[in-house]
């Protein structure tokens, strides 16, 4: 079997685009996407198809972690081999929805940046603290403020969609972050390796983000960074078992913006 090599981004070493139907363009930085204005007579077409994508690369993380970590612990291996079937139908679903759209695979650029990180990373917590308790607890955020506002535009079919896929990637954060503090009870320096993922994924967004004005591949000027940090969902993320400390934290950083009932103090 052909190993999977990597590539640089100036001191990062990071892990190659995993394999795509030829109808999908893979693109490395935001400004390569195509994200419309929401009164784009395209912009719902292309959410769909993002997110479709990004399920895809989930199911590739997973799976990744189940051949590339064998000797994890059953009960772990067992949560990524149900986490593969959750995000199959996941996309199995978008992509219904992004048919009845009238949309097809292939039509906007997709991305792999959660792949190429996250699998960069040669240990197993590492793993699960950046795709799981970040990029996932970070798609809670979005999906948390997206389908109600789908709804609110009048497709309740997309947010249907939208809001049963949040159910799952509650669970997909919630067994990660009870395996990352196993993982500490046992030893100690697991701490280190958390650390070093959650900086090395600072390090690639630092180096991958798109900048203030530059223009997208749909020509809509980029926001800043700090403007595309999403609302947090405070009450999904205390499902998911973030404590209250951890859950003030990202809402310092994300400028005290949530949806939920009741932010902690």
């Amino acid at each position: 079997m052909k190993e999977i090599g990597h590539y640089q981004v100036g001191a990062l070493r990071l892990r190659e685009n995993p394999a795509r139907d030829s109808c999908f363009r893979l693109v490395q930085n935001d400004s390569e996407m195509h994200e419309y204005e929401r009164s784009h007579p395209l912009a719902r077409r292309e959410t769909v198809h993002r997110h479709m994508s990004n399920e895809i690369t989930s199911l590739d993380i997973a799976a990744q972690c189940l051949a590339e970590f064998p000797d994890a612990p059953w009960e772990l291996r067992l949560e990524l081999a149900r986490q593969c079937w959750d995000e199959s139908r996941h996309v199995s679903a978008l992509f219904r929805r992004l048919a009845e759209l009238g949309g097809a695979k292939g039509e906007f650029p997709i991305s792999a940046f959660e792949w190429n990180v996250t699998c960069a990373l040669d240990d197993l917590p590492g793993r699960l603290a950046t795709q799981n308790r970040t990029f996932e607890a970070g798609a809670m955020d979005v999906v948390g403020q997206l389908a109600p506002a789908v709804e609110a535009a009048g497709d309740p079919e997309t947010a249907a969609v939208l809001q049963g896929i949040l159910a799952d990637e509650v669970h997909h954060v919630r067994f990660a972050n009870r395996w990352i503090k196993a993982f500490v009870e046992q030893d100690r320096r697991v701490l280190l390796k958390v650390a070093f993922a959650v900086r090395f994924l600072e390090r690639a967004n630092a180096a991958l983000q798109s900048q203030p004005g530059e223009t997208n591949a749909a020509g809509r000027a980029m926001d800043a960074p700090s403007e595309r940090v999403p609302a947090v969902n405070v009450d999904d993320r205390r499902l998911a078992e973030f404590s209250d400390d951890e859950i003030a934290e990202v809402l310092r950083q994300a400028g005290f913006r949530f949806i939920g009932l009741q932010a902690p103090e």
